[in-house]
């Protein structure tokens, strides 16, 4: 349930860039959103519908574009994306790794207004 609380604050972000902007309404939010977030896009854009009722954003679209799981390898230092989040090893020289760079973030990439 916590999509609610992230759709909020998405519109918050969203409206606060409008208004700076003198925009009339918005029509596009993309969002990119790390696969590690465990953040469901269905959930998401249904609870991002209702908190974006009465605001510039009502009946705006929400894009959602999945960002990938990079670790760093220990051994040769190399960022690699990962083909499946269930072996977290370097795709290049196989070092087992934690050290996650990127696949954690959600992030408001841009907004189109009108």
């Amino acid at each position: 349930m916590h999509e609610l609380s992230l759709a909020r604050d998405i519109v918050e972000i969203a409206s606060a860039a409008a208004s700076g902007s003198d925009a009339k309404r918005v029509v596009t939010v993309r969002v990119r959103i790390g696969i590690l977030a465990a953040v469901s896009s269905e959930s998401l854009a249904f609870h991002f519908e209702e908190a974006a009722r009465n605001t510039l954003l009502a009946g705006a679209r929400l894009t959602v574009t999945a960002a990938p799981v990079v670790v760093r390898c220990p051994a040769c230092g190399r960022d690699t994306e990962l083909p499946d989040v269930k072996r977290f090893v370097c795709v290049v020289c196989g070092t087992p790794t934690g050290e996650v760079v990127s696949g954690r973030e959600l992030e408001v990439e841009s907004i189109e207004i009108s």
